[in-house]
């Protein structure tokens, strides 16, 4: 069997061409590829070389439309012993080529040229070219003549043009050779032979069946000649002669010979033209063909030679000439008859020539997978024999299957792939990978294809490919280490090391072999590298682009960003870049990568090699890094490994497709699963742009280490040192506030950052921040340790409590010399620093308890009201020291209550800490003297609390209430919603914003200080602890009492009535004690005085009563002391609103001594207010108002 035949090969004429002498190969394959393109002479074109002799026997030669086809055999090919059955097999031309500089002597090529043709019989035409003589080799081949032709050294296109001029030449002469030998035929009887009667016992019948036969033979030889001489019909009369002889005779075989020749005339006639029946003619024909070549089997030839390669042959032109989609299941059917044949053939060579052909066959249809099965039989024949060649064969063979079969190298593919099929939009992009996952993996495949991966290894180890042989072992074990035991995955590792001993160090292979790589995050830019686009046309140009790390997309953003949009991650010249990548060795054995870095192929960004020892089974996260060199886009496609000593690259896109495969269960399995990985998240790789370098600002704070630890209170200066360690000045700087306790933050120098600008690279400021320590909440119930805990408890806030500075820094808008590059570019963007200050806040002192404490002095009776506290303007006649005017503001009398008030908030501190703590309280006391109304600071003596110790501190509060008791303070539940008029909701507002302010004013101007060392110092906030102790009790230290009760002397008269005038008038008395005393045996006027402190008119029953040191009732009883004058009980009083009401009395004190006067009121008809201040519901209850008591001394006359 012979390659590539068709039904048309009859036709085609073949001429060998065989190198004389040494010829470089590069020149040969010119001039072989010079020839090749005269494959076809047309016959109008020769008609200048042509010359007749006699009258041609070609009587039908299409001059004008007619040609004649060659096939160059380079290297020539062994004579066929089917050459007088099918002449189309014969060498009928020769043509040597020579390189006159390579071969000085002519004559030696001549004597070359003519041994070479000794081999060829057959041949009709020899010619011998010879290109690039020299000048005296021109000279001696003029002489020369023959058969030596030589092409002068020319451009490519006269050399061309020269070589066609002799090809014309050429097939004039084989015409003509064609007509001298049809003539001969005819005019002389030969006998053809062919293998199938060659060797048959010529008995007498045989002989008498020979000479039979030998006209019809050589009617279908002389048929062969008309169709390699252009000319289909002659070829078609003798072609008819032959068929009616051959089947007279019984010669089956020469039968289907001239059966095959006569379709090919018939296909040469009908060149261009459309015959409809056309295809059903051939197919009839050859059908006959194969029938006529099963008919001369002969069983005694079966084991020498066999005409079923001719039927097989046939079988396969027609299939070839059938080849076209719509009659597919036609070519299919004669292909699996074919195959089906195979098994009988002889020879080795005709079943690897039918199985290529039929393999070729099943592509051009289209089914590879029936190609590639066959092709493997191919190679198999190739691996049955001993030879490298035949191994390399097979290598080539197994590699065109592996697209088939999806185990093909990414080399291929890449190779194959144009720029068309990789462009393409975002949408159809993410179609063709869904369908590339479900065709590059299917399960079901996976011993076909481990086979075959396992048959290329095993060619390529036989041919010495080493390249090829690590390629398919890294191929088998990347994607079939599930199926391979643990010996066949050190096997193949063996594999993988013998293979690149072979091979020069530092050799790429496309096909990755271990580990798996897959992208698993990229790392936030640290607080100090923080990156912020900028907006030249606004003064704070960092305003309304908050950072995201090195994102400037963040994808935990509100909303959803648009389909296809990409993150964009930005990368400054210079400064190290760093991507987290997983690699997972899925095998059984220990794999040491000698070098894994990034692969980038922008040529931007220098990248850093690291090695890396995975265990079995075993998966790990390493951080690769490198260092951008210049702007402009990065691609980072994967990661380039060299393992097991070669060199590839990684896709980190392969790696996703497989683990969506996995995903889908078209993967065998997932190797970072089968690792003990955890399932990542599908990490979509970010747009990355190189930006120009940037300033760099790198903090710590001075003389401390990563926390300043603070207690509660504490106020502190730390010094915060900003460097600039980039390769470019900071030009704007700003400062800003963020995060919890802001407040904490007392003062930042900012004047100093901006005096420091431009901040030169190495340049360092040092700025001062003033802190105070902020309070701690309240202890759990678990740590609290109950009111008198005397533990070492001590608490601390959390990191996330700190403030943070933001420092919002950018350089110059362009580098001077990169101003004219980078004009028309983006600008360059800034950064912000983030300084967290962490103050670490421990507890000092501990609130236990608060509350608070109240004392009461009596006043004494006098002809004078003391000065109320709400008299702003008042003279005072005493002068008194500064102290007594320091007192008074914290000690005041109530003008109607008649007691001096003195109230403290007593806080109960525990100390839990190592440290010794002392207090001091200072009070600020308005000065009335003062015009300016200017506030004094009153101290007290330090309070010193031991560690472990808890200790009690009182601060004395200042005594004061509103004036007035009004509804609104505390009646809002009980009137209705619509009987509250905008009047009444503003007044009571208005109270309770008084109120609130009386409280602030009143914590406002208490300082409660710590001191703890020399330089640990802070301040108590003592704000919720007196919030807490008036909580309760807001209504009896705020409100005053619905009436109030004071009581004084009236001065003496003439209508006064007196017990002894005389008497009294005889007594002398200072007006000292007369102011402050009452003398005894002497009738003394009073009058108490009752006050209406509400809007609403109050009636009541007033009663005085008047007691002794003991407590006991003087006025009334058998042993009373004091006789009075007026109604002491029983009193019938209307006190008007906010008014007061005055009654005299008047008492005569028998006993000197010290006396106390209670003034008290039965309220009738008691409203809402009052029942509200007096904390009843009851509307039966009675309401009773008692007032303080006042003392009175009584003195003996002299």
């Amino acid at each position: 069997m012979e390659p590539d035949v068709s039904i048309g090969s009859m036709s085609i004429i073949r001429i060998a061409v065989l190198p004389i002498g040494p010829v470089p190969t590069s020149k040969l394959r010119g001039y072989v590829s010079m020839l090749d393109r005269h494959r076809r002479i047309e016959l109008s074109a020769i008609s200048s070389f042509y010359t007749e002799h006699q009258k041609s026997p070609f009587a039908h030669q299409p001059w004008e439309s007619g040609s004649l086809r060659f096939k160059f055999m380079v290297g020539g090919s062994p004579a066929s012993p089917w050459e007088d059955f099918q002449s189309n097999r014969k060498i009928l031309a020769i043509i040597g080529i020579c390189h006159c500089p390579s071969s000085p002597n002519l004559e030696s090529v001549v004597d070359r040229f003519s041994a070479a043709c000794k081999s060829y019989t057959s041949a009709l035409v020899k010619r011998c070219f010879a290109f690039c003589p020299c000048d005296s080799q021109l000279e001696e081949g003029s002489k020369s003549g023959g058969n030596l032709i030589l092409f002068p050294p020319a451009d490519r296109q006269t050399q061309e043009f020269h070589l066609h001029t002799m090809m014309q030449d050429i097939a004039a002469s084989l015409l003509m050779e064609f007509e001298k030998w049809v003539l001969q035929a005819e005019s002389a009887g030969t006998i053809l032979k062919t293998p199938l009667d060659s060797h048959a016992s010529l008995s007498s019948e045989e002989v008498i069946k020979a000479k039979k036969r030998r006209l019809g033979r050589a009617q279908k030889t002389i048929g062969d000649y008309c169709l390699l001489a252009g000319s289909p019909i002659d070829a078609d009369a003798h072609y008819s002669t032959a068929l009616e002889l051959a089947r007279l005779t019984g010669d089956y075989f020469w039968y289907a010979g001239a059966m095959e020749g006569s379709v090919c005339a018939l296909l040469m006639d009908q060149v261009g033209q459309k015959d409809p029946n056309l295809c059903e003619e051939v197919k009839y024909r050859y059908n006959s063909v194969i029938l006529h070549y099963r008919k001369s089997f002969i069983q005694d030839n079966a084991q020498r030679v066999s005409p079923l390669s001719f039927e097989l042959e046939a079988t396969l032109k027609l299939a070839r000439f059938l080849c076209r989609q719509e009659l597919a299941k036609e070519v299919v059917d004669l292909l699996m008859t074919a195959a089906d044949g195979a098994k009988s053939l002889i020879d080795i060579n005709d079943q690897l020539i039918l199985y290529v052909e039929i393999a070729r066959l099943f592509g051009t249809l289209g089914y590879q997978r029936k190609a590639a099965f066959f092709s493997r039989q191919v190679a198999q024949l190739y691996m049955q024999q001993e030879s490298r060649y035949a191994a390399i064969s097979a290598t080539q063979v197994l590699a065109m299957t592996t697209k088939a079969y999806r185990v093909q190298s990414r080399a291929s593919v890449s190779k194959h792939s144009t720029p068309t099929e990789t462009r393409s939009t975002h949408a159809d992009s993410w179609k063709m990978h869904q369908t590339n996952v479900v065709s590059l993996f299917e399960s079901q495949w996976s011993t076909l294809q481990m086979v075959v991966l396992r048959e290329i290894l095993q060619s390529s180890v036989r041919a010495g490919d080493p390249l090829a042989a690590w390629s398919a072992a890294a191929r088998l074990l990347r994607s079939y280490y599930p199926l391979i035991t643990p010996a066949g995955q050190n096997g193949l590792a063996t594999a993988l090391s013998n293979s690149a001993e072979r091979l020069p160090s530092g050799t790429r292979c496309a096909d990755p072999a271990l580990p798996f790589i897959r992208l698993h995050s990229f790392p936030l830019h640290p607080s100090q590298m923080d990156i912020v686009k900028r907006n030249p046309a606004r003064e704070e140009w960092w305003a309304g682009s908050a950072p995201s790390g090195p994102f400037i997309y963040t994808p935990f953003s509100k909303g959803e960003a648009e389909t296809g949009s990409k993150q964009e991650l930005t990368w400054i010249v210079g400064e190290p870049v760093q991507v987290l990548v997983e690699l997972a060795n899925p095998c059984g054995f220990e794999l040491m990568v000698d070098s894994i870095y990034l692969s980038l192929h922008s040529g931007n960004c220098d990248a850093f090699p690291i090695c890396v020892n995975l265990p079995p089974n075993s998966s790990k996260v390493i951080t690769l890094s490198g260092i951008p060199t210049s702007v402009g886009p990065v691609s980072i496609p994967g990661c380039t490994v060299h393992c097991f000593g070669v060199i590839t690259e990684h896709l980190f896109k392969e790696v996703d497709n497989l683990l969506l495969g996995a995903a889908q269960g078209l993967v065998l399995s997932d190797p970072f699963r089968c690792c003990g990985s955890p399932k990542l998240r599908n990490i979509s790789f970010p747009v990355i742009s190189v930006v120009p370098p940037l300033p760099l600002l790198v903090s710590h704070i001075e003389g401390g280490g990563d926390a300043v630890i603070l207690y509660e209170g504490e106020i502190r200066e730390v010094l915060i040192s900003l460097a600039n360690a980039g390769t470019v000045p900071v030009e704007q700087a700003h400062i800003s506030l963020s995060g919890k306790n802001q407040d904490s933050v007392i003062s930042v120098a900012y004047d100093v950052l901006k005096d420091a600008l431009p901040l030169k690279p190495g340049a360092e400021v040092t700025l001062p921040v003033t802190l105070k320590a902020w309070q701690l909440g309240p202890l759990g119930p678990d740590s609290a340790g109950g009111k008198g805990v005397h533990g070492n408890i001590v608490r601390q806030s959390k990191d996330s409590s700190s403030p943070m500075l933001l420092i919002h820094y950018a350089g110059p808008l362009a580098n001077p010399e990169e101003e004219e590059e980078t004009k028309g570019t983006a600008i360059p963007p800034g950064r912000r620093l983030v300084v967290p200050l962490h103050i670490c806040v421990l507890q000092g002192l501990s609130f236990v308890k608060a509350r608070l404490l109240s004392m009461e002095i009596p006043a004494r009776i006098g002809e004078n009201l003391p000065k109320p506290l709400y008299l702003e303007n008042g003279s005072s006649e005493d002068s008194a020291c500064s102290e007594s005017r320091n007192m008074d503001g914290l000690i005041k009398i109530d003008p109607y209550r008649g007691s001096w008030g003195l109230r403290f908030l007593e806080l109960e501190l525990s100390n839990p800490t190592d440290v010794v703590f002392e207090i001091s309280v200072s009070v600020q006391l308005e000065d009335l003297s003062n015009e300016d109304n200017n506030k004094s600071l009153f101290s007290y003596p330090k309070t010193r609390i031991d560690r472990d110790y808890s200790a009690r501190v009182l601060i004395p509060l200042e005594h004061f209430k509103l004036p007035i008791l009004d509804g609104s303070l505390f009646l809002e539940d009980k009137i209705g919603a619509n009987c509250r008029s905008s009047s009444f909701n503003e007044k009571r507002n208005n109270n309770k914003a008084e109120l609130t302010a009386s409280i602030k004013n009143l914590i406002s101007r208490i300082k409660v200080r710590w001191q703890s060392g020399r330089s640990s110092a802070g301040e108590l906030n003592i704000r919720d602890a007196v919030k807490t102790a008036l909580q309760t009790s807001v209504m009896d230290v705020m409100l005053p009492d619905p009436l109030t009760f004071g009581f004084k002397l009236c001065k003496m008269s003439s209508e006064s009535y007196t017990i002894s005038s005389v008497k009294a008038s005889n007594i002398k008395v200072s007006t000292s004690l007369s102011k402050s005393s009452v003398l005894a045996h002497d009738m003394t006027p009073m009058e108490v005085l009752v006050r209406n402190n509400t809007k609403e008119v109050i009636k009541m029953s007033l009663g005085i009563t008047c007691r002794d040191v003991a407590g006991e009732n003087c006025i009334e009883g058998h042993k009373g002391t004091v006789l009075w004058a007026g109604v002491l009980s029983g009193i019938a009083l209307e006190v008007p609103p906010l008014d007061e009401i005055k009654h005299c009395f008047s008492l005569y004190f028998l006993v000197p001594g010290e006396y106390t006067l209670v003034a008290a009121a039965l309220i009738d008809d008691a409203n809402d207010i009052l029942r509200a201040r007096a904390r009843t519901n009851s509307p039966d209850e009675p309401i009773f108002c008692r007032g303080p008591p006042f003392h009175v001394r009584v003195i003996e006359t002299d």
